[in-house]
């Protein structure tokens, strides 16, 4: 079995791609399989939460690159920059993992909260995409820009 226990920051072009869910992408120890279908095992610091285009090193010295898989999701919009803020400091309040685009909310889909976010006269929309949530006020550790 591959390990991997740090990442790769400034590392090459990576040899093999890692696709996980949000879920997946924030525990530290982790049995799981490379795109190639070959056995990895995660054994990171932990607190720390894998983003789309992070590299780690395996034990074997090769990079691989994380991927964020697309996962069923709800993603809101329409209505006024007010309005998704205020749907945004609901689902806050609740302390729901939310990934901001300056056009539309979205979070891992959930009908209760599909039908409150309509209640503010916005729309959902249920899809299948890659979720990377805001890293939160305390989240600390490895940030960068996911800008589209």
């Amino acid at each position: 079995m591959l390990r991997v226990g740090a990442r790769a920051e400034g590392a090459p072009p990576a040899q093999e791609t890692l696709t996980l869910s949000f879920e997946f992408r924030q525990k530290s120890r982790l049995l799981t399989r490379l795109d190639s279908g070959e056995e990895i095992g995660l054994f990171l610091p932990r607190g720390q939460v894998l983003r789309g285009g992070d590299r780690l090193r395996a034990d074997d010295g090769r990079v691989i690159e994380v991927r964020a898989a697309a996962e069923t999701v709800s993603t809101i919009s329409g209505g006024t920059p007010l309005e998704r803020m205020r749907a945004a400091y609901h689902l806050g309040n609740r302390h729901v993992p939310l990934q901001v685009d300056a056009d539309w909310l979205r979070y891992v889909h959930d009908h209760v909260l599909d039908d409150m976010v309509r209640e503010f006269g916005l729309t959902v929309t249920v899809e299948q995409a890659p979720f990377e949530p805001e890293a939160g006020a305390y989240g600390g550790g490895h940030q960068h820009s996911h800008a589209h």
